[in-house]
């Protein structure tokens, strides 16, 4: 099988493409730079998806929580685009097909269209629940995935899987709160008491691989590890795994000034989410629980 992965020089494409070469997968990698088995957003849309494909991954989008970039129009701009218009850029090509070769689309989004449980009820959210737009995040989701949608006339097999918060080493949340929990200045986020869905990164390639080869893997997915966790549960766990402690906590007001209040809502609230689907596919997590994930995360076993 031959795979194009949009944003595959991302923090998960580079796990992922790993993993999919390793396997036996031919990858080439959607990027804004060509390079070696790349090719650029604007070949994508001139020519189409290269010759023999047979599976498109996109994980590309801006990390929303660069604590770099200031939360401007032109950043929410830019936000959007990484993720809806590279999304239908893919799906744009592959409408383009040869009909007689259909493959699968994955497409990598977040589960922000669940009501938070700040929100709403502090029910848990499967794939049965439509979602809500009542934010920012949310309709980003929505029109992610609307983006997302593979004309049936193509013959593809479409999945949408939703994340919650990637864990790896590399990059992500990880990338940024690593140092200060090192150091001794961890903590929890604003009150600590809201959900933190997670997954951790060797879980979420595991369930795309899984997702190329199963025909009945199809549809909204909810890509979140079984145990279901709070911030300051999550901050505790991390601290432990790091053998440092964590007594700092960052109150809400100060996020909402780092962040604004429309970003911050990502570290500060959050849903309860759980997969119905990912058992029923057969597919077993290697990293279940928050105190394994974190132990990786760091370099140690158990």
């Amino acid at each position: 099988m031959s795979v194009l992965v949009g944003g595959g020089t991302g923090f998960i494409g580079k796990r992922l493409t790993t993993l999919l070469t390793s396997s036996g997968y031919d990858v080439k990698v959607v990027s804004r730079m060509p390079g070696m088995n790349r090719i650029t957003w604007h070949d994508l849309e001139a020519n189409g998806l290269p010759r023999g494909t047979t599976a498109v991954v996109n994980v590309a989008g801006q990390n929303v929580l660069d604590p770099t970039r200031r939360w401007t129009p032109g950043f929410k701009q830019n936000v959007w685009n990484s993720r809806v218009n590279s999304t239908a850029s893919m799906v744009k090509a592959i409408t383009k097909a040869p009909a007689e070769s259909p493959g699968v689309f994955v497409n990598v989004s977040g589960v922000s269209l669940y009501p938070s449980a700040g929100t709403e009820s502090c029910e848990i959210y499967d794939e049965d629940h439509p979602g809500v737009e009542y934010d920012f995040m949310s309709r980003l989701c929505f029109a992610w995935e609307a983006a997302a949608d593979v004309p049936q006339s193509t013959g593809w097999r479409g999945v949408r899987l939703r994340t919650g918060v990637v864990l790896g080493r590399e990059g992500g949340m990880i990338g940024n709160i690593y140092l200060p929990f090192c150091l001794g200045l961890g903590g929890p986020v604003a009150s600590g008491h809201q959900p933190l869905p997670w997954i951790h990164i060797e879980d979420l390639c595991a369930i795309i691989l899984l997702a190329l080869k199963k025909s009945d893997f199809q549809g909204a997915v909810n890509a979140v590890a079984p145990q279901i966790v709070t911030n300051a549960e999550f901050s505790k766990a991390f601290a432990k795994a790091l053998r440092r402690p964590a007594p700092f906590r960052i109150p809400e007001p100060i996020l909402n000034v780092m962040f604004a209040r429309e970003r911050a809502v990502l570290l500060t609230t959050g849903p309860r989410v759980a997969s119905k689907r990912l058992p029923a596919l057969g597919f077993t997590f290697k990293y279940p629980d928050i105190n394994s994930a974190c132990m990786e995360v760091v370099g140690r076993k158990r």
